[in-house]
Parts: C-alpha cells; sequence; structure tokens
C-alpha cells in the first residue's frame, strides 16, 4: 500500500484539498494517509463499495472499543444510541423506526414553509450581508426546530448545542472542545428528555411526536433513543446543509454559472459532488477481507474520503468544472451522502432545502455577488467557509 503525507491542517490543504487528493488516488484505490494512521479509499469505485460492504461498519467491534474519558461520558451517552454509530440489527429497527416518522410526503410538505423562511429572512438583508449567519444557518436550523415542535426562538440555543459537539468530529480537537462538547451533549439531552415527556402528554403534529408513535413489531423507540435521534438530525443534518448552500452559493458565484430555477436539482447535486460538506467517513472491519489489492484484518479501520471520490476522473469527465447538466444526463451518484445501509437518512430534507434556499436567493437576489474572497473554515473532515460576505444587489 501506497503512503500519503497531508497534514489536514495545513492552510493549503483547508482551502483547496482536491489536488492532495488526485495526489492520493494518483497512488493507488487505497493509500496509507499517514497522518491519521489509516488506511484511506480515494477512488469513487473503493468508497462506495466499502460503505456497501457488510463485511465492514461503524460500530466498533466489542474488543477494539475505547474506553470513555469521563469529561466526554455526556457526548459519547448520546453517540451509544445513535443509528449513525450502530450496526444491525439495532441500526436496522432504529433506521426503520425513524423512517416511519420521517416519511417522503412529510418532507415533501415542508416545501412552502421553507420557501417563506427564505423570502422572511432574505426581506431583512442589508445592503452587505454574511450569508452564513443570515441565510445558510438559519434555514436549517428553524426547519428542524419546527419539526421537533420546538419554538424558533430556539434556534440560537440549537446552533450553539450543535455547534459545540460537532467539534468532536474534527481533526485535531482539544481538551477544551471535548469538555464543551459533553456540557453540550448533557444539557442538550436533558431539554429532549422533558421535551418528549410534554409530548407525551400533549401530541401535535410534529416529527417527535411522530417518533413517539412509531412501532414496528412491537418495538417503539425508548427515550434515549429518542434524544440521540433528534440530537442526530440537528447535528448532522444542519452541518451539513449550512456547508453545502455556502459552498453552492460560493461555486455558483465564483465561478459565473448562471442559477437556471429549472434545473434547481440538477445544481443541488452538483454542488453536492464539486464541493461535498463532508469529506471523511471511517469503517471498522469486522472480518478478514481483501479491497482492492489490500488484505486487512478484523479490528482494522478505513476511511472513505468522500470529496475524493466525487472528483474521480474515472467516474466524472472534467471532474474539476462544475457542471449541473452532468446530473441532468445520468451521472453516477456522487458520495456526499454516503452509500449503503448508512445512507443519509436526511438527504431528501438537505436535498429540499438546498433547492428551495438557492432558488428563492438568486431570484430574489439576481445581482448577487462576493463582497469579500470566501475562506473555508478550518474544520476537517467538514468542509464548509468560514463566513461568506456577499452584495445582495
Amino acid at each position: 500500500m501506497e503512503r500519503f503525507s497531508q497534514s489536514p491542517a495545513d492552510p493549503a490543504f483547508v482551502q483547496s484539498p482536491y489536488a492532495a487528493y488526485d495526489r492520493a488516488r494518483g497512488l493507488g484505490d487505497i493509500v496509507f494517509w499517514e497522518d491519521y494512521g489509516l488506511p484511506a479509499a480515494t477512488s469513487h469505485a473503493a468508497v462506495s463499495a466499502i460503505m456497501r460492504d457488510r463485511r465492514l461498519g461503524r460500530e466498533a467491534p466489542p474488543e477494539c472499543a475505547e474506553p470513555v474519558a469521563p469529561h466526554t461520558e455526556a457526548f459519547y451517552a448520546v453517540e451509544a444510541h445513535s443509528m449513525l454509530e450502530l450496526e444491525p440489527p439495532r441500526h436496522t429497527r432504529l433506521r426503520g423506526l425513524v423512517l416511519r416518522a420521517f416519511t417522503s410526503r412529510r418532507i415533501a410538505g415542508l416545501g412552502p414553509e421553507i420557501e417563506a423562511l427564505c423570502h422572511r429572512l432574505i426581506d431583512g438583508f442589508g445592503g452587505e450581508v454574511e450569508l452564513l449567519s443570515a441565510y445558510a444557518r438559519t434555514v436549517p436550523v428553524t426547519v428542524i426546530a419546527r419539526l421537533l415542535g420546538v419554538p424558533d426562538s430556539m434556534g440560537a440555543q440549537l446552533l450553539a448545542w450543535s455547534g459545540a459537539m460537532v467539534a468532536m468530529y474534527r481533526a485535531g480537537r482539544t481538551r477544551a472542545e471535548e469538555e464543551e462538547a459533553d456540557r453540550a451533549a448533557a444539557e442538550f439531552a436533558g431539554f429532549l428528555r422533558a421535551h418528549i415527556e410534554a409530548r407525551r402528554s400533549r401530541p401535535a403534529d410534529d416529527l417527535l411526536t411522530h417518533l413517539i408513535a412509531a412501532e414496528e413489531d412491537g418495538a417503539r423507540l425508548s427515550p434515549d433513543e429518542m434524544i440521540s435521534t433528534c440530537i442526530l438530525l440537528l447535528n448532522a443534518g444542519h452541518e451539513a446543509t449550512v456547508h453545502s448552500l455556502g459552498n453552492g452559493v460560493k461555486t455558483l458565484l465564483e465561478t459565473g454559472v448562471a442559477f437556471d430555477p429549472a434545473k434547481a436539482a440538477e445544481t443541488a447535486e452538483e454542488i453536492l459532488r464539486f464541493d461535498p460538506p463532508l469529506h471523511l467517513f471511517t469503517r471498522w472491519v469486522y472480518e478478514p477481507v481483501t479491497l482492492f489489492g489490500h488484505a486487512f484484518a478484523r479490528g482494522d479501520r478505513v476511511a472513505c474520503l468522500l470529496g475524493a471520490a466525487n472528483r474521480d476522473p474515472a467516474v466524472y469527465d472534467a471532474p474539476e468544472q462544475f457542471r449541473p447538466e452532468r446530473f441532468a444526463t445520468g451521472a453516477p451518484a456522487h458520495m456526499a451522502f454516503g452509500a449503503g445501509p448508512h445512507f443519509c437518512v436526511g438527504a431528501p430534507l438537505a436535498r429540499l432545502e438546498l433547492q428551495i434556499a438557492l432558488r428563492v436567493l438568486f431570484d430574489r437576489c439576481p445581482k448577487l455577488r462576493l463582497a469579500a474572497p470566501p475562506r473555508y473554515g478550518d474544520i476537517y473532515h467538514f468542509h464548509g467557509l468560514a463566513r461568506l460576505d456577499v452584495t445582495p444587489a
């Protein structure tokens, strides 16, 4: 296995990791990323295959589970019931129950509400706007709050909890960030536990009420499972949508590609392929297996580089070019939402939010332009802007 060296905190890599991905992919479908101490899948074929292979998964084998540090116990108590971190049969049961509440019809019905929210936010734009705080962050957190039956006024608190918790997934996190994430997890879980009890006695037409009612073969979600599911929907869905929308607006303005509302779906898919919000996901190996010529043993871990897979020239013609039309002519599926059993359960909502937010933004602000060069934040494994200053007209 060829070895690859690249610090994820290197300023040039933070601003554009794609040249490094090309270099790694040129060494093979799977390379050893020295900075992580892990084999990493670089090609579309390898990432797709590993994510679908049931001989690998998200949950650590029992003998590989590491002890939880006392200052992170609340955070990992939430993770212990998150379907993102589980494998069958628990993952199958949890995902099935969540999908009974998180139906495509219910998501599609949010369209008019999302559109009205986008218009209201744009009504408040001034002469120059920091688009992430004024628009991209507010849309998804408000939608999730309403789905959960939480007042819009809780949005800032939800954002604070979410921001603290997702720092646990970033490279080079500090002890202070771990402690802050643990505090946020404890507070978020406590809030949701009380909210769940209130919904049991006062049901409403919201996702939480439907999660309480969801049942399959006599099994229901426990309070801890509901708490973890709600936190996952906010943290994963919010973070991905913010970065997708910010990265997408930046790309459209920098490339000069005009947003066509008739091609909103294709444009959203190309944004997710071209500059995805999450770049690395790991899998544990459960049994001896040979992948793309390399032998792995039980307990090994493999990183899947989603950002590299999405720029694979073996799959996408001129992958470094932003071409929304490629998804109108049958381009292969990108890896931004993963693949296989852990394919993002919130993907339909993320797509809907992205399409509507872009359509309303460019309809209302047809002369939108950058007011300052955008800069990406040092938040790998995520990939998103630190801020996005624009002039609406």
